[in-house]
């Protein structure tokens, strides 16, 4: 009787989900956006050849011009920081293009391909990434990237969600 018990027991867990195997890594989500720059540059065709050629999915996208209410939301923490006015302005100086990426590690990948914010170091540190490639400076850098699991749920529902729990809504923006 305890050894069919413990056969019993022993079954049910090889049995159990995963056990096994390794099992398939889980995707996840970030969110990707092309800035002002790299719309003007024309260099949204080129950086989406990169995304895909860097096996991520793009599994929506869309062409928006952000007011000033949705920049101050959507970068509310930079908020108290001497740069954020000048980083409204520019984020309001024309569309931005942004876009769900998914794949395993997505973040991490997307943030690593993108290079370190300040362009001109990425220039020199990372000649190969999309910000040494498109972007100018600390602040005109071509492209942002989610930088935790939280923040990318937090920027997927800003852009692709009608409102987040938090109560962010895009307010009066242009789709394009």
């Amino acid at each position: 009787m305890a050894r069919v018990l413990v056969l019993y027991l022993l079954s049910s867990i090889l049995l159990l989900p995963g056990f096994l195997s390794h099992g398939s890594p889980e995707k996840e989500k970030t969110l990707a956006m092309i800035k002002p720059d790299g719309l003007f540059g024309n260099y949204t065709d080129e950086i989406k050849r990169v995304i895909l050629h860097s096996g991520f999915s793009i599994l929506k996208e869309m062409s928006i011009q952000l007011n000033e209410v949705n920049v101050r939301l959507f970068y509310a923490e930079h908020s108290k920081k001497s740069f954020f006015p000048s980083l409204v302005k520019y984020m309001t100086s024309g569309p931005v293009f942004v876009m769900i990426l998914e794949k395993v590690n997505a973040i991490a990948d997307w943030r690593a391909l993108i290079g370190p914010t300040d362009a001109s170091k990425a220039k020199v540190t990372h000649p190969d990434s999309i910000r040494a490639i498109c972007g100018l400076d600390l602040e005109r850098n071509c492209v942002h990237g989610s930088d935790s699991p939280q923040s990318a749920a937090r920027e997927i529902s800003f852009f692709f969600g009608d409102t987040l729990s938090s109560g962010f809504k895009l307010f009066g923006a242009s789709y394009i």
